[in-house]
């Protein structure tokens, strides 16, 4: 058993693990890094959505996890498999020990197929279809291309999900698409969210309460999707009325896009980092760990009750790179996430609704002079050529992109309501 020992110990290359590592080295030259990583793929994941209805392509979304860390940042190609936060140890799949001074944990969430029962032995056929997967997002854009008329079923499992608004965003393609085709009204389309609303923010579900409405798509809310049988083509979901009281019902469906139950990954979930509910337990401002100092965790993994989405995470690493160093420099940390996130909401295949809010659902936008629940060109625009270049170009290389977001911006709107 070969024993490392590294400055900064980053478990995850994804979004969050990769953007610390470059941040970091920005700002500190010298400084030891080492990333654990065991893919060499490295996905744009908000991109799924738009190729899952046909705008993108999956190659569009894909890079060489080799080409975007810095030459100087020690690449780990194994799995992290337990933590010794007690010695300062990371315990590696191979059997390895990689020993830190400071922990960052950031290895994302998992998706939880088999929580539905049969979904793993139809997805990909049958006309089950999820965006959710690299390996299943292209069979999303044959299942919307190919089908002429019928019911299609789209689901959202209990919260939390990675980027609250994706269930719905492929719905909206997916009528657009039908609409265009002239053939939107051979369709039931019907969204089954086993939450009580259309978006957790009540500004933006009032106005997305109008989309549905506009496609005509009906909506089913407190539907849990439980079980799935692809060749008989039913969906069975549990119904929870307004006193807490459980039913199942079987849909019959020509398609289906299935969101998967999400948690945190189950090695986490076992270690000491986690809390109760499994997430890395960190301080919602700091994201320092409550129990661990020298232990901070950000993105999908992490225990703050943001949404999960790549924009969180672009306001979240320069927290901790700089509570990083203000450790290592004997320095007070400092509070600086306040539970940013975005989620730009594809309505049809030229329009977004730029949703952008923080901790309590506060509404905060970044930009003061647009109504945020109106659908604009400029934001799909933003969805297909610019916040990807945001973040291939500026944000995963270790740029600070600080675009100021308010509350305050959002009060002339909401007076509106």
């Amino acid at each position: 058993m070969s024993q490392q020992h590294h400055t900064i110990l980053i478990v995850g290359g994804g979004a969050a693990g990769v953007s610390i590592a470059n941040n970091m080295r920005r700002q500190n030259s010298d400084i030891d890094i080492a990333i654990i990583e065991p893919s060499e793929k490295h996905y744009y994941q908000p991109g799924f959505t738009i190729v899952g209805g046909g705008a993108y392509t999956l190659k569009q979304t894909l890079r060489n996890e080799a080409d975007l860390i810095h030459p100087s940042v020690k690449w780990i190609k194994d799995y992290a498999e337990t933590f010794q936060p007690d010695v300062n140890a990371v315990t590696l799949r191979s059997g390895d020990s990689i020993g830190y001074d400071y922990l960052v944990v950031c290895p994302g969430l998992q998706l939880d197929w088999d929580k539905i029962s049969g979904l793993r032995e139809t997805l990909g056929k049958n006309n089950v279809c999820s965006n959710y997967s690299p390996v299943t997002v292209e069979y999303t854009w044959e299942c919307i291309k190919n089908i002429e008329s019928g019911t299609a079923l789209f689901t959202q499992p209990p919260m939390p999900i990675k980027c609250a608004g994706a269930p719905q965003k492929i719905m909206y393609l997916a009528a657009d698409r039908f609409r265009k085709k002239g053939i939107l009204d051979k369709f039931t389309i019907e969204f089954c969210n086993a939450g009580p609303a259309m978006f957790g923010v009540p500004f933006f579900a009032k106005a997305l309460t109008k989309v549905v409405a506009d496609y005509g798509i009906k909506t089913a809310f407190n539907h849990d999707l439980i079980a799935i049988d692809g060749p008989a083509k039913t969906a069975t979901f549990e119904i929870t009325d307004s006193d807490g009281k459980k039913q199942q019902v079987t849909k019959p469906f020509d398609m289906i896009h299935v969101t998967p139950p999400q948690s945190a990954p189950d090695f986490i979930k076992k270690s000491p980092l986690a809390n109760a509910a499994g997430w890395v337990d960190v301080n919602d401002k700091t994201l320092q760990h409550i129990k661990y100092n020298n232990i901070f965790g950000l993105g999908d993994a992490g225990s703050t009750p943001n949404a999960k989405t790549a924009a969180a995470v672009r306001k979240q690493v320069p927290v901790v790179v700089d509570n990083i160093i203000n450790l290592i420099n004997s320095k007070q940390i400092a509070e600086g996430y306040d539970g940013y996130g975005s989620c730009p909401l594809t309505t049809s295949l030229s329009t977004v609704m730029l949703a952008e809010f923080s901790y309590g659902g506060k509404v905060t936008p970044s930009f003061p002079l647009l109504d945020p629940r109106k659908n604009r060109w400029i934001w799909w625009w933003g969805k297909t050529t610019g916040f990807p270049w945001l973040y291939w170009h500026l944000m995963i290389k270790g740029y600070r992109i600080d675009i100021p977001h308010l509350e305050s911006y959002a009060k002339s709107f909401m007076n509106e309501e």
